[in-house]
């Protein structure tokens, strides 16, 4: 096979010989895995791992390292060979453990799992994507931190991706902007196998991959992925292209080693079977049994000591930086551990209340912009941006400096682009040293819907900005009025999401976002404007827990609670007055993020929402979701159909949401 596809074979050694019967060992214990591309990519990673990564196993968080990202993450194995035999601590039981319960080897590589894994991986595409923006954030640090003499940020990113990766949409949308950007230290190892689950690729991925990738404005090159002197050839050639990213095309064969199942998509995502694992020991001359290294190979693998050595080196360097330029050693050491400004507290505090003391009517959206304009000055590692939406989303804010191929900055004009921008900005933050927020509307967060989900799953601090949040964006219609997406993105474990009703809890909103570490935040906001609502110190206060009673009941105990969110909120204000002219005490409660209420303990969760209290929630999209607040004895004033092209007045008034249905809705509800 090898031969027909005009392919010449490596000379196997052990080396090589590692992790290929690693691969097949694991996948055969597991009886679960893919053991093809570990295989087929054995020498590409045993020539950039030992030849040219520069890392230390000691320290997988050091701030100069190259990053190496798995994008065909199915291949898993690869990387925790890897990362087994340079000697991180990723012990030989744990690969023996490939794809068991609380392993630090599951079936993809997941971020937090095992030290050294850069970025979870597994759907496809978002490895690379990852992998740009990560290039990216060196590139941005590098023009801020760096100053003549001084190189502390000169790095590497490097990705190995398949065929699955170039198939999907998303790669194209960022390596379109990777040729854009100029990436000239991002390097693709394109596992160039013709298989995927289905089998040979002929019949649905003929394109011209080298032509495109020049297209989009990268240096690119084609090579016998089984050479190593080929292999070692094309990075050094790599490394002097500074101005482009690289693309290297590596012609292999999958399961290279397995006598009889090589080339096939037999070998892609299935163990070999014994016969086929004792083939291959045989085929490749490993000597050893299942999980056995012999000491020479974990001597030739081992790059402790020399990633102890890079390491000490660029320390020395950084302490004449320091030297040198102490402040901004402190900004880059603060910002790389992640760590908010000394003054954040009292500048972010001083914020809120200056907002509070304007009491502005406006939009949410431009609520948004003036509190990232009034918290920017502080927050130097703020990268914002919007897919091709910035006059609609106010993502941008005074001062700010757009990022061209040609220049740095801290504001990106992503192109329509919302999916790549999504998983570019999970990139950025897991590199470290900015916080990235991009726009984009609130219906389009559906094309990026699994970046979020990854950001969730990594707890990554990314702020998603959505604007224009319901039907009261107006005469754009159906396809752009958001009615499930609020309710949805609610559902993402970890995710906190925030639909503030005015200027406070916009500012709010985002200073929680800033603040959060532990995951991402979607911030959405409205178009049309909102009016402001009056609080005292402790409601302000209150608005961080999530939900908080807006408006007491004017006379006496409260009958029923109104919840209501975003726009609705001042809806639900005006049915309270006109229900305390008819007799009839309801509290309002506003609930811009029902993620951070249920967090609260109960005691505070029952001050707000007593138990036994009737409830009514309104909100402009589909209501299954509210249930959970109001029971079956409660109702929802919401919407579980598509919008219509009108006014947004007239919309709302179309769909229910007026003072008059709250009031009789709230009515009906209580003489039930």
């Amino acid at each position: 096979m090898s031969a027909a596809r005009n392919i010449t074979p490596p000379k196997f050694n052990d080396i090589t010989g590692a992790i290929r019967m690693l691969a097949v060992d694991a996948v055969q214990k597991a009886n679960s895995g893919h053991p093809g591309a570990p295989m087929g990519m054995a020498e590409i990673a045993d020539v950039l791992w030992n030849r040219h990564l520069r890392h230390n196993p000691a320290n997988p968080k050091w701030a100069d390292r190259d990053r190496f990202v798995l994008s065909n993450g199915h291949g898993s194995m690869l990387i925790y060979a890897l990362l087994h035999l340079s000697g991180y601590d990723l012990p030989m039981d744990e690969l023996k453990r490939f794809r068991q319960m609380h392993s630090k080897t599951p079936g993809h590589p997941e971020y937090g799992y095992a030290p050294g894994i850069e970025t979870t991986t597994g759907p496809l595409g978002q490895g690379i994507t990852n992998a740009v923006g990560m290039a990216m954030s060196e590139k941005l640090l590098a023009a801020e931190f760096n100053k003549p003499g001084h190189e502390i940020i000169n790095h590497n990113t490097y990705v190995f991706l398949g065929d699955g990766c170039m198939m999907e949409g998303i790669s194209h949308e960022a390596c379109a902007l990777a040729g854009t950007w100029g990436l000239g230290k991002l390097t693709a190892f394109w596992d160039d196998n013709n298989i995927s689950i289905d089998g040979h690729t002929d019949g649905w991925f003929a394109d011209d991959t080298a032509k495109r990738f020049e297209a989009y404005g990268w240096h690119v090159q084609s090579i016998n992925g089984h050479d190593s002197e080929a292999i070692n050839a094309a990075i050094e050639a790599a490394k002097k292209v500074a101005d482009k990213p690289s693309l290297i095309c590596c012609k292999t064969i999958i399961g290279m080693g397995s006598p009889n199942k090589a080339d096939s998509h037999d070998v892609h995502g299935a163990a070999l079977g014994d016969a086929e694992v004792a083939a291959t020991r045989a085929n490749i001359g490993w000597n050893y049994p299942p999980f056995e290294i012999p000491a020479h190979v974990y001597q030739a693998w081992d790059a402790r000591t020399k990633g102890a050595g890079m390491e000490k080196l660029w320390n020395n360097k950084f302490a004449e930086y320091r030297a040198a330029f102490p402040q901004e050693a402190a900004e880059f050491e603060r910002r790389i551990k992640g760590d908010l400004p000394a003054n954040w507290k009292a500048h972010a505090a001083e914020v809120i209340a200056k907002t509070n003391e304007k009491a502005e009517t406006l939009g949410t959206r431009k609520a948004s912009q003036n509190a990232i304009n009034a918290l920017a000055p502080v927050l130097p590692e703020f990268l914002g941006g919007s897919a091709d939406l910035t006059g609609s989303n106010f993502t941008d804010w005074a001062g700010c400096k757009k990022v061209s191929g040609k220049s740095t900055g801290n504001y990106i004009s992503y192109g329509v682009r919302e999916f790549g921008m999504s998983a570019i900005m999970n990139g950025m933050a897991l590199h470290g040293g900015l916080l990235p927020f991009g726009g984009t509307f609130l219906m389009f967060s559906e094309y990026a819907r699994n970046a979020l989900r990854m950001a969730a799953l990594m707890k990554q601090r990314v702020i998603y900005v959505y604007t224009h949040d319901s039907i009261g964006l107006g005469e754009d219609g159906p396809t752009h009025q958001p009615v499930e997406q609020t309710a949805t993105l609610r559902y993402i474990p970890n995710m906190e999401v925030w639909r503030p009703c005015d200027t406070v809890e916009s500012a709010v909103s985002w200073v929680a976002g800033v603040e959060r570490k532990e995951g991402p935040s979607c911030l959405i906001f409205s178009r049309q404007n909102l009016a402001f609502q009056k609080r005292d110190a402790a409601q302000i206060a209150n608005i961080r827990k999530g939900g908080y009673v807006l408006s007491e009941a004017a006379g006496g105990k409260p009958q029923a609670v109104i919840i209501a969110t975003g726009s609705e909120v001042d809806l639900a204000i005006k049915a309270q007055a006109a229900l305390v002219a008819e007799g009839i005490n309801v509290r309002v409660v506003s609930m811009p993020s029902t993620n951070v209420f249920d967090k609260q303990d109960q005691v505070y969760k029952d001050s707000v929402l007593p138990k036994g209290m009737k409830r009514i929630a309104v909100e402009a999209g589909v209501t299954d979701f509210w249930h959970k607040y109001v029971g079956l004895e409660g109702a929802v004033i919401g919407m579980d159909c598509f919008g219509e092209s009108a006014p947004a007045p007239e919309l709302f008034k179309h769909f229910g949401f007026t003072t008059d249905n709250v009031v009789a809705t709230v009515k009906k509800v209580l003489a039930d």
